[in-house]
């Protein structure tokens, strides 16, 4: 993410309303703008949205950045969203799973940004999958994120499955909408956490709201306005360390969506104090456990750049035929090489 004050965060693509005190009495209406609104918005930028009737004061559109002042004056200022920029195909290779003219599934390396976003507009998945399958992609889901229907977090890996007609598109952006509530949309990711849950088995009803950092997410109050229904169904699988399942270091653990918000099995693994091994946002306090395992695997754990997680299987119906589709994608060879540092011990 892009690093910006957090006042110029809240302008863009909104309106702004600002009242001018008594020190901006006299003043022009670009340079006390700029004063307020701080280096991210330039001045000249202000004198471009003046001109184009993007700032009105007392409710008139005012087009003359030399206006001057007066104390009480209520300044609004709209700053529109910014243009799209139309993404590139670039030849960045896919591990394709299936194929077909509706819809393309693929094995998702950690790694590998989804859609252009500020700070990564170049070496996306929309890019490889621009240059592999060219104009028909085009114009579906959107200029930047062309076909795609879902997404997994840049450092999770995984089967993800995009589409290539509008009307597949459509129909999949439904399914992923009803998280398989009503249809036969179902997936699955396997977790390396921290300890092992009290129970072997169980569901996180909890619901998922921003953070105070604007990027992360937390469990939040049902009552809060931005509060969003989650729920996450949890199996272990497998325990490492000591050996009964109450003393052991870390667990593999299947996770089933219910629900598919952003973040939402780091969070609600976290949540219920069993974060995912190599979770920077939200296993931060259990980096030090790494330092209590024995060489070299402490040192495999400690080196491990990114989230054990890996979206291991996704089952959909076929958008045009309607026949039932399973894909596996096996785990990537850096989360093996960590589960099997963890099977050392």
């Amino acid at each position: 993410m892009s690093a910006h004050n957090e006042e110029t965060d809240e302008l863009i693509g909104a309106s702004r309303q600002l009242t001018a005190d008594a020190a901006a009495a006299g003043q022009r209406l670009d340079q006390w703008l700029a004063g307020r609104l701080g280096p991210d918005l330039s001045r000249s930028r202000i004198q471009a949205l003046i001109r184009q009737g993007a700032v009105q004061v007392g409710g008139q559109v005012v087009t003359e950045a030399k206006h001057k002042l007066a104390s009480g004056d209520t300044v609004t200022l709209d700053v529109p969203e910014p243009e799209p920029a139309e993404p590139q195909g670039e030849a960045i290779p896919l591990d394709i799973l299936y194929e077909d003219d509706a819809l393309i599934v693929v094995n998702k390396p950690a790694g590998l940004v989804v859609h252009p976003g500020a700070g990564n507009w170049t070496g996306t998945l929309v890019n490889a999958l621009i240059h592999h399958c060219g104009d028909s992609l085009s114009g579906i889901g959107g200029v930047r994120r062309p076909g795609i229907v879902h997404r997994l977090d840049k450092d999770t890996s995984g089967v993800m499955v995009v589409a290539k007609t509008d009307h597949a598109h459509r129909v999949l952006s439904e399914a992923f909408a009803d998280h398989g509530r009503t249809g036969d949309l179902r997936r699955a990711y396997v977790a390396l956490v921290w300890g092992i849950p009290a129970r072997p088995s169980g569901t996180i009803d909890a619901p998922l709201g921003r953070a105070s950092d604007r990027v992360r997410r937390a469990v939040v109050p049902a009552t809060r306005d931005d509060a969003r229904h989650a729920v996450t169904h949890y199996a272990v699988e497998e325990w490492f360390g000591e050996g009964q399942a109450k003393y052991a270091t870390a667990s593999l653990v299947e996770c089933r969506l219910e629900t598919g918000r952003t973040h939402q099995i780091r969070v609600h693994m976290a949540h219920i104090g069993h974060p995912l091994v190599g979770d920077r946002d939200y296993g931060q306090a259990f980096r030090s456990k790494a330092n209590r395992l024995p060489e070299p695997e402490a040192t495999t754990v400690r080196e491990f750049p990114r989230q054990a997680l890996h979206a291991r299987l996704l089952e959909f119906s076929h958008p045009d035929t309607h026949i039932a589709m399973r894909f596996e994608a096996p785990m990537p060879g850096d989360m093996e090489n960590l589960v099997d540092a963890f099977r050392n011990i």
